[in-house]
């Protein structure tokens, strides 16, 4: 795993607290908004157990609760299309939108990972990212 992985999951861990979190990465002097957006929808897509869809209760919780303005465009893009087509907008957003983007998939990432160790994960699978 690179560091801003072990970064992402030591946040969505409580390892780190989220706001603190979300600074480190975005006040970061290598702040990638590409790479870190791949990184982040490939957690999102694997932590949400319903590949299908992505509708699961966690992902649309975790929408309804990300610490934003309901009104800013990457929640409305959000909770307007169908997942994959949400993220295919996310990733063209200009760059004024870029930080609030990554922190609202950061959010969801949170969201969706803590309800899979609580339910996949409980008895200890012992991924790599389960950072003890």
């Amino acid at each position: 795993m690179t560091n801003t992985e072990i970064l992402i999951n030591r946040i969505a861990q409580d390892r780190i607290e989220f706001h603190e979190g979300c600074t480190l990465l975005l006040d970061d002097t290598q702040f990638n908004f590409d790479e870190l957006f791949v990184i982040l929808r490939n957690f999102i897509f694997n932590s949400i157990p319903e590949k299908t869809s992505y509708s699961t209760k966690a992902y649309q919780n975790a929408i309804r609760t990300i610490p934003l303005k309901p009104t800013f465009t990457p929640i409305v893009i959000l909770n307007s299309y169908p997942t994959k087509i949400a993220f295919n907008k996310l990733s063209e957003l200009p760059e004024i939108e870029r930080k609030k983007t990554i922190k609202s998939l950061l959010w969801i990432f949170k969201i969706t990972d803590t309800e899979r160790r609580s339910t996949e994960c409980k008895n200890g699978r012992g991924h790599e990212w389960h950072i003890n």
